[in-house]
């Protein structure tokens, strides 16, 4: 018998899990693929964003600022990567200056702190390779840029490490509530649980549906992205935002956590929760809106494109709540700004897990702090290409990974079978050559350390291709061209 069972290891079921596991609770994570993080979560702009955008009076709103402020504190306890960079969002037209003025009416409202609307000639300062056609900017200092995955991933770790219990390839297939507890029946096991927080991001009404709640429905939003080489990331310094339409805050310019650039996303309605794919039609369209306000990006310097799936709901705004159902706790339609909002949410379930007469005990032993996986190299560093010493043994030649920092996310308490989960962990094959030169070296560290047939070793979860994904150089390269 648990205390709490959360469904999903996303951002929104990671960042709970944490926070409860401050408590006196016996708390199990439940994720229906083999490993964390592999949804939106993985799939999206990293953008810790600064709350002006989100209506105010709504939880979206609220939320936001108040994660916002929790990302210090937590990236010092986590070492997940969090750098504070600020954000534009820029106007060319008398038009776009008065929407550019609600955003900063509306972010006043929300208590977004370090916002002000600033001209032509401070935008160029800021950002010396924007457009020069630009006139007006809202900007906002307190927005940052972190890696989502690791986020989750380092969330998770912790949480592990204070006590809860992770469950992967663990799909929910059933849930029976009985009078005090509820049977949440997975592929493997029927489990009890005193109270249940529904987590499961896009698929989080097709949960609530098992227990006979159906006030909401989810409508899947795709966004399509493309990630450049690092020699592409000098050209923002911030994140920089065009003013945003009805279907969200529009294709955006940003350095990544680790020194790429990323444009993008898109938003469009789709039926499959699943698909993921990208098309030559959308890419186009992502690098012809973001010329506007970067011009000049190298697309013959485009790693890869993806997609992940926004978990829009009907209601337009977050859904934090208890149900119907006594103990059933919905934490789902999180879309952007979720990422940002997460620890905030987690603080609200909290709350409401206390309302419903479930005792929270706060533990003396409580261990707030998870090392680094991956160590950042100086000049000093000399490793090299088999190496004896594990620390200085090369395994990535583009992100300069090493065999200990490979063998150290190996060995955290999350089991790992796929290359990518490596790949989340220690940035192995995220460089130019896309894990040509590693990805063999890594899968055999792999298979060494779990004792896994190499065979096994999935590149990308259960059902993932040995081969490499569609190619996609030659039609960046024509994307380039047609600049």
């Amino acid at each position: 018998m648990y205390d709490v069972c959360i469904i999903g290891a996303g951002v929104v079921g990671a960042a709970i899990s944490r926070e409860l596991s401050r408590y006196e609770l016996k708390i199990c994570l439940l994720e229906k693929e083999e490993d964390i993080s592999c949804g939106a979560s993985k799939a999206n702009s990293g953008i810790v964003h600064g709350g002006y955008a989100a209506k105010h009076g709504t939880l979206k709103g609220s939320l936001n600022v108040i994660g916002n402020r929790m990302y210090p504190k937590l990236n010092e306890e986590l070492n997940f990567g969090f750098r504070q960079t600020g954000a534009l969002v820029i106007g060319f037209s008398d038009s776009d200056y008065a929407e550019l003025q609600k955003l900063y009416e509306n972010g006043l409202k929300n208590g977004t702190e370090g916002i002000e609307l600033i001209g032509r000639e401070r935008i160029m300062e800021i950002e010396p390779y924007i457009n020069p056609e630009v006139k007006w900017a809202l900007y906002c200092s307190t927005v940052g840029i972190t890696s989502p995955y690791e986020f989750v991933i380092a969330l998770v770790e912790n949480s592990i490490a204070n006590g809860v219990e992770l469950k992967l390839e663990s799909e929910v297939t059933a849930i029976t509530a009985r009078e005090d507890y509820f049977e949440i029946h997975t592929q493997k096991e029927t489990l009890q649980s005193r109270a249940v927080i529904n987590a499961a991001g896009v698929y989080s009404d097709k949960v609530a549906r098992m227990a006979g709640i159906e006030d909401f429905t989810i409508i899947p939003r795709r966004g399509q992205y493309i990630l450049l080489d690092k020699s592409q990331g000098h050209l923002a310094r911030t994140v920089i935002f065009q003013v945003p339409t009805k279907l969200g805050k529009g294709i955006l310019v940003t350095p990544t956590y680790h020194g790429n650039l990323m444009i993008g996303p898109n938003a469009e309605e789709i039926g499959e929760r699943e698909d993921v794919g990208t098309t030559e039609e959308v890419i186009r369209y992502v690098v012809d809106t973001a010329r506007i306000s970067i011009p000049n990006f190298d697309m013959r310097k485009a790693l890869t494109s993806f997609s992940g799936i926004r978990a829009t709901s009907n209601r337009d705004d977050f859904i934090i709540e208890e149900s119907r159902v006594p103990r059933f706790i919905n934490a789902a339609g999180i879309e952007s700004p979720g990422l940002t909002a997460s620890p905030a949410i987690a603080l609200r379930v909290a709350e409401i897990l206390k309302n419903t007469g479930l005792t929270l005990t706060p533990k003396r032993d409580f261990n707030p702090y998870r090392k680094a996986i991956i160590i950042p190299k100086d000049e000093s560093f000399q490793g090299s290409i088999d190496h004896k010493d594990p620390t200085q043994n090369i395994i990535c030649r583009c992100e300069q990974v090493t065999e200990a920092e490979i063998v150290d996310a190996l060995q955290r308490g999350i089991p790992i079978k796929s290359m990518d989960a490596i790949k989340r962990r220690t940035r192995t094959g995220m460089g130019m050559c896309q894990g040509h030169f590693c990805g063999p070296k890594v899968r055999a560290i792999i298979a060494r350390e779990t004792r896994l047939p190499e065979e096994e070793i999935t590149p990308r979860g259960k059902g993932s291709s040995i081969l490499p994904p569609r190619a996609e150089r030659s039609f960046f390269i024509r994307l380039n061209q047609k600049k």
